[in-house]
């Protein structure tokens, strides 16, 4: 697929944490940009790119990096990206496609469009791959690979600019899916922020308990808690912008999770085998449904390398 990609001319990459580093690492593979541009806002961050090689040039005002650029993507915390588009509209090339990796896509159209010139194309993009480590170091090639990338482009969207970054992230290994940023968030919701929520009120509650030590809870941790918390290590910077930003889905979603909850306690207080075998047989269902689906695989260490626990991620 990457063969027949038709390479950008130049790539603008704001932000170079995760995401952003390991899109670089597949456009200097996959050759799907001539020349990346990387800015972020700290002078050692864009130092450290510098020294692993991740871009062409560097630039520490993003409206250097955007200028003359055909594809911008924003890197950057949801909470962030009105003000970094702000910052950047006025140095943006007619027919230039700008996009972001933003877990939350209602809140940030919200955020962008506004300040967006008419003469681009704007289409909103979520990976949802990712690790609980951060910054340029944290970025590989395998990132993206057979992981879900949704695209939800604005109303009147420019079809050949949807379809060149769809063809972007195919390149870069993604399955594709396209839908409204409102459905997004909604399933974005349930399967991602949810339960990250859980995973680190859980540890926190752990944390608390006066009658468990915390050396305790770190020694005898078994397989899910262990799993809780790789899941509650992730960003707290992105991780507290989403909630913020996804409020309504999240607490939507939250709600019908306290009613099962309920209705959960009250199977374990009546001693209502029956119908805790069902639903365990359910979940049991979803996540054989998952591996065959290749979103994760059946080896004991959950498809987690030794050297990257690719997750997916809000």
């Amino acid at each position: 697929m990457a063969e027949a990609f038709q390479p950008f001319s130049r790539v603008a990459l704001i932000g170079i944490g995760l995401i952003g580093s390991s899109l670089a690492h597949n456009m200097k593979a996959h050759g799907l940009a001539q020349h990346i541009a990387i800015t972020t806002r700290r002078a050692e961050t864009l130092k450290r790119a510098e020294a692993l090689g991740l871009g062409d040039s560097y630039h520490l005002e993003a409206a250097d990096a955007v200028a003359g650029a055909d594809l911008v993507i924003l890197c950057v915390p949801v909470g962030s990206v009105g003000a970094v588009t702000k910052e950047i509209a006025a140095s943006l090339a007619p027919g230039a496609i700008v996009s972001d990796v933003g877990s939350v896509k209602a809140s940030v159209v919200k955020a962008m469009q506004p300040h967006l010139p008419e003469n681009v194309h704007f289409v909103p993009a979520h990976p949802i791959a990712g690790t609980e480590q951060s910054g340029p170091d944290a970025g590989f090639l395998e990132l993206f690979e057979r992981r879900w990338c949704i695209l939800t482009p604005v109303e009147g969207s420019d079809e050949t600019a949807v379809e060149r970054l769809k063809a972007f992230w195919t390149a870069c290994g993604s399955d594709v899916e396209v839908m409204s940023a409102e459905h997004h968030d909604l399933v974005l919701a349930i399967v991602s922020h949810v339960p990250h929520l859980i995973a680190y009120n859980i540890v926190g509650t752990a944390a608390d308990l006066e009658k468990v030590t915390e050396s305790e809870v770190v020694k005898f941790s078994a397989s899910g808690f262990r799993d809780f918390t790789r899941i509650a290590a992730s960003d707290p910077t992105m991780w507290r912008d989403v909630f913020l930003n996804n409020r309504e889905a999240v607490l939507e979603m939250l709600g019908r999770f306290s009613e099962d909850l309920a209705s959960l306690q009250r199977a374990i207080r009546w001693g209502d085998g029956d119908s805790l075998f069902e639903l365990f047989s359910r979940t049991r269902k979803i996540r054989r449904e998952i591996i065959e689906a290749g979103q994760d695989t059946a080896s004991p260490d959950f498809g987690r390398g030794p050297k990257h626990e690719v997750k997916q991620e809000g």
